[in-house]
């Protein structure tokens, strides 16, 4: 974790909420950094229902390949997260070491190996010998607490710069219930499914092919429109655990089910909250940009145009140097593969019009888009003049910061 906080980042980090039914603990073990907590261990009471979305990379982490394997059964009963060594290429002893990990962890719990998840983040292509990890876990298991949150995000951070968590309350029926999340990413950002790791908890009882559409439709939205760098992760995952620990409610029979409205609105949001404050974290980033793409010949077009925009290294460079360089926008709409029609495009900055219908405006007064330029929070809009598709992606500037920390990043 840096010792630099971005200057994008939330003035604290939030009030989270108990989840009834999850417990945390946060060690160091020194895997890679020192001084600092680096692995994470979570109890899930008994009844548990899980999701998840993992990466589509081809170069999957063994953690990755092993959460894919037990996903489909929709129980946990544990996590164990490990931060900086990411256990990717690491053939058959990376292997073992996600087996060997679930193992230790289950029998602390008194719990079955394939009812534990486990999750690493850091270097690519580093052994690293798992009983530096599995015996270790003791001192977790004996320091496990409802409300050690701080610690678990604290413990899952690599080049982050700051702790990311969001908690909200939700009504299904007459009860209220609870979920909260904890996040880390900072770059190789550009999720698909994000070096990003988000667990979630709730306190709901929610059957899990109920949960597992629920996280999908949601993660859409909110951890795969946003972007840092166009790098997808090997080590990208996203679970959300229900312990049905909470306050007693109808049990919701689909993802469309009216009694869950409120409870999938607030998932959103913690989503939501917890992909933007990754994107602010982007290595090096000054600048929060959004992008919304109107006018597309669908959603899933609008989405694909918007991330090519986000993704320029032209589109983001002239956002850190404060330059609203709107030919840069429709290079990247251009170059997308989408349908636009050139004659009815248009660009905005800061809810200012620079070019419509294909041209630029006319005596454009350029100096409230200076202005806006110049704040932390940028807001692009194009719309491509074909449809009725829509969808906005969050991204960051890319500055200097970004090429010094990845060049040291070994080192």
């Amino acid at each position: 974790m840096s010792t630099e906080i971005s200057p994008l980042a939330p003035e604290q980090f939030p009030e989270m909420h108990p989840v009834a039914g999850v417990r945390l603990a946060a060690i160091e073990v020194g895997v890679r950094y020192e001084g600092r907590a680096d692995v994470t261990l979570v109890d899930l009471a008994a009844g548990t229902t899980v999701a998840g979305v993992l990466t589509k990379s081809k170069a999957p982490g063994a953690p990755v390949d092993w959460c894919r394997k037990i996903l489909p059964r929709g129980t946990a009963r544990g996590l164990v997260v490990k931060a900086g060594n990411a256990n990717v290429f690491t053939g058959d002893a990376g292997r073992i070491a996600v087996e060997e990990t679930a193992a230790a962890a289950a029998d602390l719990l008194g719990v079955e190996a394939r009812d534990i998840y486990v999750a690493s983040t850091g270097v690519i292509g580093e052994f690293l010998d798992h009983t530096i990890v599995t015996e270790q876990l003791p001192r977790a298991h004996n320091s496990l607490s409802e409300t050690a949150w701080r610690d678990a995000a604290d413990a899952i951070l690599t080049t982050d710069t700051f702790a990311k968590g969001a908690s909200r309350t939700a009504r299904i029926g007459d009860a209220t219930v609870t979920i909260s999340g904890i996040a880390k990413g900072s770059g190789m950002i550009a999720p698909d499914m994000a070096t990003m790791l988000s667990f979630v908890f709730t306190d709901a009882a929610i059957p899990a092919p109920v949960l597992q559409n629920l996280l999908v439709r949601n993660a859409e939205p909110t951890f795969n429109s946003i972007t840092v760098d166009g790098d997808t992760s090997t080590s990208d995952t996203l679970l959300l655990f229900a312990t049905g620990q909470g306050a007693e409610h109808p049990v919701p029979t689909s993802a469309d089910d009216p009694v869950l409205a409120e409870f999938s609105a607030a998932l959103h949001d913690v989503l939501h909250d917890l992909a933007l404050q990754v994107v602010c974290d982007g290595e090096g980033a000054q600048k929060l940009i959004e992008i919304r793409v109107t006018g597309a010949e669908s959603d899933a077009a609008a989405r694909r145009m918007g991330l090519v925009v986000a993704n320029s290294p032209l589109v983001k460079t002239a956002v850190a140097g404060e330059d609203a360089n709107w030919g840069r926008v429709v290079m990247a709409v251009g170059r997308s593969g989408e349908l636009a029609d050139r004659d009815r495009m248009s660009v905005s900055f800061g809810g200012i019009a620079i070019a419509r219908d294909g041209r630029p405006v006319e005596g454009y007064d350029e100096a409230p888009v200076t202005a806006h330029m110049k704040g932390r929070k940028v807001l692009i809009e194009t719309s491509v003049g074909v449809g009725g598709g829509a969808w906005t992606v969050w991204t960051c500037d890319l500055t200097h910061g970004y090429i010094s920390i990845n060049a040291d990043y070994r080192s």
